[in-house]
């Protein structure tokens, strides 16, 4: 099963044609990628900012550090995918920088003394194929779960090319099924066969760069040779087949993505008929469990409220009945459906209360009746929901806060969970506090943030502020060690050293449902602004904090926010940390596949639009003159979701205007900017030395 959910698509953004840029736009030029001009005016600004920040005090001890963090030997082998009685793993270390793709039984996993055999060595395979591998995933399969298409990215995009795997026999499989590289989508029709959306050629791609058509490819024919199985229209986002294994059946569904958070679905018949579903459009597609579809409301729905988790008979719809819609579990006010899979005959639904994590089970009655059961997972916690089995009632889940490391337990229904692997600690939690607050934002809403501290702190420190607020995204907390999306191990260093961490959960994220996430959407983007604003002012009120001794983070939409953020209140914040930022957002809709997003931020060609775009828009509202703090923005040339073209138009603006920034472009990376851990360390050493200046601390070694 691969279906692609909302938060995959915005980390997954295909280089669709830039357009039109502005002729009166003197850094157009930087929108042309790898082209000569930009990548010299790129290379001088990494020179300039490198040598300014690695030189700094601290620096290669930061670095050092972080790791030795991030490539400890001790670590959780958490199962990527349960397939059958097998549990598949990428392992990375010291050694395997880019990984071990491997497999043990489940019964040896589930007792925590897991038998490893490898399948694919990444860097090694790299090294004699002459690429920069990164793993990109592998979907396999069922219910024999023998065979796997394997996605290998050249330097960390997601653009990827799919090639055949046997796992018996731990190769590639010779004049097997491959598929070159591309944003592909792609599931199992079959032992022999592939639903496959990619690069048809000529007109086969929207306007967002995803694929238009849905073909049926048959092992022994060609790709070109596809039969078409349904498409999209050139304004859609994309089309997909995404097939979900339920038992020794599998069901395939048609998602045609109209925009970002609405699709038309339609199951496949055995005769090749597409039945819709009777979901709304804009339903979430979770898993298929007994013959029923499971699916989270985005809407209020025939009396079930937004954000419920319901289910209905695919052999219904299928025969033309109308199917009883069940409800399968209701969230409260202060909760949110973050997950759901299936097991053998379990419901799992990964949950938020307060932004704390719960994983329930659910099961039916021959009433149609669902009755949970909540996991007895240590409280005030974030819990992950790794995988599921197909074949036994267990979920494995990752338990972690940011003072206590990451646990795997094995979860079977009315029992206790059973830790399978504990870390140890990685740095001396007793010293530190964790605080819940909410700050009051300009309506009225509260909005609650995380305060990490040092036990005793008092008078002023300096803060760094991550967040995000968009694509029912949530931000929870993870274990300071190690937080990719917030700079890997630096807010670790940040609060070891006497300052404050915060982790804002701004409107447009998913921590209270959808209607959390519609808030600020579109003409009402400043709310979201507004709350990160307010969690500011709360810090410098209750004397956390003091104005232009706060830094806020972000990355992607959250690069987007702290660009707002540096430029309506420079006179609150003293350090702006921007990753693979979008800047601008008259011109984003026509950068990589900036046209699936209309759907949150509205569509800039529109002039109704632009009029509410156009008031935060980073690029354009950038003005002389103004004290703005000095942002480090980091993008990578090879980010083939957010076009680098945006941190980089934005960069020589602020140099036009004579405003100091740092900068630092990744040759690779993708998205996340850094294609292993070695990339992600220097990254928090950047990042820890750029806060250290720009806030007046210093390390304390």
């Amino acid at each position: 099963m691969s279906l692609r959910s909302p938060l995959f698509l915005l980390l997954a953004l295909s280089t669709s044609a830039i357009g039109q840029t502005p002729a009166a736009d003197p850094n157009a030029y930087l929108e042309d990628i790898h082209g000569k001009r930009a990548l010299d005016t790129v290379a001088a600004w990494n020179t300039r900012s490198l040598a300014a920040l690695e030189a700094k005090p601290g620096y290669a001890d930061y670095r050092r550090r972080a790791l030795d963090l991030l490539q400890a030997d001790r670590q959780i082998a958490n199962p990527d995918q349960i397939l059958g009685d097998q549990v598949l793993n990428l392992w990375q270390d010291k050694a395997n920088v880019r990984g071990l793709w491997r497999v043990a039984s489940l019964a040896s996993f589930t007792r925590g003394k897991p038998v490893w055999r490898t399948l694919i060595d990444v860097d090694a395979l790299g090294k004699a194929e002459g690429k920069s591998w990164v793993w990109k995933g592998a979907t396999c399969r069922s219910p024999s779960y023998d065979r796997c298409m394997v996605a290998l990215s050249n330097g960390g995009g997601d653009a990827v090319v799919e090639r055949e795997f046997d796992i018996p026999s731990g190769k590639f499989v010779a004049d097997g099924f491959s598929v070159p590289i591309f944003k592909t989508r792609l599931s199992w029709a079959g032992p022999d066969a592939l639903y496959v959306a990619t690069d048809f050629g000529a007109a086969s791609l929207t306007k967002s760069g995803y694929p238009r058509t849905a073909k049926l490819w048959r092992r022994g024919t060609p790709l070109g040779a596809a039969n078409e199985i349904a498409s999209a229209t050139q304004d859609d986002v994309g089309i997909n087949v995404s097939v979900f294994p339920d038992g020794d059946r599998t069901f395939p569904l048609v998602v045609r993505d109209v925009d970002f958070f609405h699709s038309k679905r339609s199951h496949v018949a055995d005769d090749g008929r597409l039945v819709a579903t009777p979901l709304p459009d804009d339903a979430v597609i979770n898993t298929v469990l007994d013959g029923r579809l499971i699916a989270t409301l985005a809407s209020d729905w025939r009396g079930v409220p937004s954000g419920s988790v319901v289910a209905y008979s695919i052999a219904d719809v299928l025969a033309g009945r109308a199917p009883t819609i069940e409800r399968v579990l209701v969230p409260t006010r202060t909760q949110a459906v973050e997950q759901v899979d299936s097991s053998r005959s379990v419901l799992w639904v990964k949950m938020l209360d307060d932004v704390s994590g719960r994983l329930v089970s659910l099961t039916r009655g021959a009433d149609g009746v669902w009755t949970p059961s909540v996991a007895a997972l240590p409280a005030a916690s974030t819990i992950h929901l790794d995988a599921t089995a197909g074949k036994d009632d267990v979920a494995f889940a990752t338990v972690e806060s940011f003072l206590s490391p990451p646990a795997l337990y094995a979860v079977r229904p009315g029992a206790q969970p059973v830790a399978v692997d504990t870390l140890p600690a990685r740095f001396d939690a007793s010293t530190m506090q964790v605080d819940q607050r909410f700050a009051t934002s300009r309506d009225g809403t509260k909005i609650p943030y995380f305060l990490v501290r040092k036990k005793g702190t008092s008078g002023p420190v300096p803060a760094l502020v991550h967040a995000y607020g968009g694509f029912r995204n949530a931000q929870t907390p993870t274990y300071l060690v190690d937080q990719p999306y917030r700079s890997g191990p630096a807010g670790l260093f940040w609060v070891e050293e006497g300052n404050a961490f915060v982790l804002a959960n701004i409107r447009g994220g998913g921590e209270y449902g959808p209607r959390w996430h519609q808030m600020p959407l579109r003409e009402n983007r400043q709310k979201a602004y507004d709350d990160l604003h307010a969690v500011g002012d709360d810090l410098v009120r209750t004397g956390v904090s003091a104005k232009r001794k706060i830094a806020v983070s972000g990355r992607s939409n959250g690069g987007l926010l702290v660009g707002v953020a540096m430029e309506q209140r420079p006179d609150l914040y003293g350090a702006i940390v921007m990753g693979s930022p979008l800047l601008d957002m008259q011109r984003y809709s026509h950068l990589s596949a900036g046209a699936s997003w209309i759907g949150e931020y509205g569509d800039p060609d529109t002039p109704a639009d632009w009029a509410f775009i156009s008031k935060y828009s980073p690029y354009q509202n950038l003005k002389r003159g103004v004290r703005y703090p000095a942002p480090f923005i980091y993008t990578s040339t090879e980010d083939d979701r957010v076009h680098p073209g945006h941190a980089r138009k934005f960069a020589a603006r602020l140099d036009a205007y004579g405003d100091p920034f740092f900068y630092y472009e990744n040759p690779e990376g993708g998205h996340a900017a850094g294609a292993d851990k070695i990339e992600d360390a220097k990254r928090a050493a950047l990042v820890t030395v750029y806060l250290n200046t720009q806030l007046g601390t210093a390390p304390q070694r």
